[in-house]
């Protein structure tokens, strides 16, 4: 996990409740159509950087943040890496990444997470696929039995690839009884693939998940966040704000006591 270049934070009160927020952000592209995939997601685009900013400005009001498609510093981002440049233009003092499919020079997607709680641990896994290039990143806060543990993570569009990858993702968090999964998982809350991980883990299925693609028009539910049964979703909505071609999906979780009492914010 990289720190953002900023003074030490002081320590607040604990946490009682986390402000989430997840986002497929197709490498800053702001797509208002299927034509603008050619011409803005994979190209260098002057207006990129301005979406960037627009997008930090909306995540200063949460604690932790998934990004999916960030570019890690390639042609098409004009070698910025996005995940840290929105960690310092929204102020969080955590961020890391995980670089997962790169075509050449022109273009390098990762995971990310920013985060105002500082992750006792950060690990990068390779998600199995007959095409590689899929990843989830897991961050826990806190040790033992206690701790937090989040992932984040863009499946593929196919559904025996993504059941495959969920199975994966429930052996990483089959003994975790506080998880939170975040990302652009490809399905809805109650596909096939989902309804086993949720069998397998402490996950539960949202009551109400909001569409979130494509963003110009949302039809399909397919950018979840999906909590332990034992973290409770006070709501969950979508940005009004499109950054790309997906709707970033928040949530509000209050957290239970054994939790707050281990997660603090940096000031």
């Amino acid at each position: 996990m990289s720190a953002a270049p900023r003074s030490a934070p002081s320590r607040s009160p604990t946490v009682e409740r986390l402000r989430l927020l997840s986002c497929n952000i197709v490498a800053g592209a702001s797509v208002g159509r299927y034509s603008d995939y050619v011409t803005r997601s994979w190209l260098p685009h002057p207006g990129k950087r301005a979406n960037l900013e627009a997008l930090a400005r909306s995540m200063e009001d949460f604690d932790l943040v998934g990004l999916q498609e960030a570019d890690a510093g390639s042609l098409r981002s004009g070698f910025m890496n996005q995940t840290q440049y929105l960690a310092e233009v929204a102020g969080f003092p955590y961020w890391s990444h995980q670089p997962n499919r790169r075509v050449s020079r022109l273009a390098q997607s990762a995971n990310g997470l920013v985060s105002r709680i500082e992750p006792s641990e950060v690990i990068d896994h390779p998600l199995p696929g007959r095409i590689p290039g899929r990843g989830a990143l897991l961050a826990r806060f806190g040790n033992g039995n206690d701790a937090l543990t989040v992932v984040i993570s863009h499946l593929s569009l196919g559904p025996e690839a993504r059941m495959r990858q969920l199975g994966f993702i429930a052996e990483l968090l089959a003994d975790a009884p506080h998880a939170i999964l975040m990302g652009d998982l490809n399905c809805a809350a109650d596909s096939a693939e989902l309804r086993e991980l949720y069998r397998k883990t402490s996950l539960a299925p949202p009551l109400a998940p909001p569409p979130t693609f494509p963003s110009w028009r949302p039809r399909r539910a397919i950018d979840h966040i999906l909590v332990s049964e034992n973290l409770q979703i006070d709501s969950l909505w979508t940005l009004p704000q499109a950054f790309s071609d997906h709707l970033p999906v928040a949530a509000s979780v209050t957290l239970p006591s054994c939790l707050q009492r281990k997660l603090r914010r940096a000031a």
